[in-house]
Formats: C-alpha cells, structure tokens, sequence
C-alpha cells in the first residue's frame, strides 16, 4: 500500500465481539481421547471475553494487561495466528508480526538467505527484497554472521534479524509484543527509534508491553484488558493509572 493510501482516516483493525476458548487436557492421553469424544466433560479457559474495538489507520494503540489478561491472543487472532471462537475480525493491509522473533528460520540457511525465505513467505517479490536487503543488514549488525548459518546464531542474533526483516519489509500493520527487549541499550533504543518512524510514516502499530514507559512514548492510546475482558479503551494517561491502581 502506496503513502497516498496510508493517510486515508481508514479503519485497519476491527474486532466485533471476539471470543477465544481454549480446551484444558491433564495429559495426551486425554487430548487424543477428546478426537473421539469431541472434547464432552473438559475444561475450558476464556482467553478472550466478547472482545470490541476498531484502529484507524495510522493510530499507535498499546495493549496492557497483567499476565494472563489475553493480550497475546488478541494480537494472535490480528495476526491470523489463531482463530476467534466467536465474533468477527477484519484487518486491511499487510501485518508485520513481531511477535515471535526467532521464529520461522531456516536454521541452515544463512541469515542473508533467511531475509528471502522470509521476503518469500509475506509475498514480497524478489526484487522488492533486494531492494530492502542492505537495509535490513545494516540495521541488523551482524557483521560477517549475515552468511553464516541460522543454527549458528545467539538467540539475541535471531532477534536482531527477526526484528530488522519485519520492520523494512514496509508493513501497513506492526504488531508488537515485548519486542523491543532484543539486544543491548543501545540496539534497544535504535529499535525504539525505528518503532516511532514507523509511526510516523502512518504504519497503524500495536503495541504489547509491561514497560510503561515505552507505551507512552509510543502510544497515543490505549486497550487494557483484565482477564480477558476489555476494560477500558481510550487515553494512555487515565489506562496507566487504572492498570496500576489494579482496576
């Protein structure tokens, strides 16, 4: 999607009465029994309880919640990772996920041929890659590791790509979730940098974090869920104030 598109005051994001269950199993046994018992008499966990809202296109929302609240199966479900029990999402345009960062590389693969395997993956063509790779190199600072083998690589290393991929292959949506903890103060702070770009570009950015801080330098609003449900929807000031008043 063109600039041009971008600053339409569009909606990006749309969750109308989104509900997400889990079925809890004591053990394999009992999950493979439940294939052919069709789940009767198990226990179910409510991820996400009658969940609505709307993003307009360029909007940085921060999503805040104790541990267990369901902001990571919200932005799941956004991402297409998982699928709502009830209700009905609808995003417009291309998300970038950052969500799980080392996830999905080829470990045999080197990293600069892991950043096409992944250019690959989210449709980009190949020449939309080339174009993207020197800056995906550089922000990622690996130096000579860039051609070396995944399987090779610190976990922070991973990160560092992980991060770099999804932030220069241009986005319409970026989906956040505890990201920024990838490498030292530094590269934290270039990434901080490169979120806030973003923002400004009028890429539509949801953000999961416990570090206030970072939301409200991020964020021009906020969700804050509690137990699945959403409780509040609206500026970042009165949201942080009721999630560490416990309300």
């Amino acid at each position: 999607m063109g600039d041009e598109a971008r600053r339409e005051p569009g909606i990006a994001v749309e969750l109308s009465g989104v509900s997400k269950s889990y079925t809890l199993y004591k053990n394999d046994r009992e999950r493979f029994l439940a294939l052919f018992h069709r789940g009767k008499g198990l226990k179910t966990h409510a991820a996400l309880k009658d969940v609505s809202f709307s993003i307009r296109q360029g909007e940085a929302v921060g999503v805040i919640g104790k541990n267990g609240a369901g902001k990571s199966t919200l932005l799941k479900i956004i991402t297409g990772v998982t699928f709502p029990t009830e209700g009905e999402v609808r995003v417009q345009g291309r998300v970038g996920a950052l969500l799980e960062l080392t996830a999905g590389f080829a470990p045999e693969m080197t990293g600069r041929e892991n950043i096409y395997l992944k250019g690959c993956i989210l449709g980009l063509p190949r020449e939309q890659v080339e174009a993207l790779e020197r800056d995906i190199v550089d922000f990622a600072e690996l130096g000579e590791y860039i051609d070396q083998p995944v399987r090779t690589y610190s976990s922070g290393m991973k990160m560092r790509l992980g991060f770099a991929i999804n932030v220069s292959t241009q986005p319409d949506i970026l989906v956040v979730d505890e990201a920024l903890s990838v490498g030292d103060a530094a590269f934290r702070e270039k990434c901080n940098r490169k979120i806030l770009e973003l923002v400004g570009s009028g890429v539509t950015v949801l953000y999961v974090s416990h570090a206030m801080k970072s939301v409200q330098a991020l964020c021009s609003r906020v969700l804050y869920l509690v137990k699945g449900k959403l409780v509040f929807d609206g500026d970042v000031e009165t949201a942080l104030e009721k999630y560490q008043k416990g309300k």
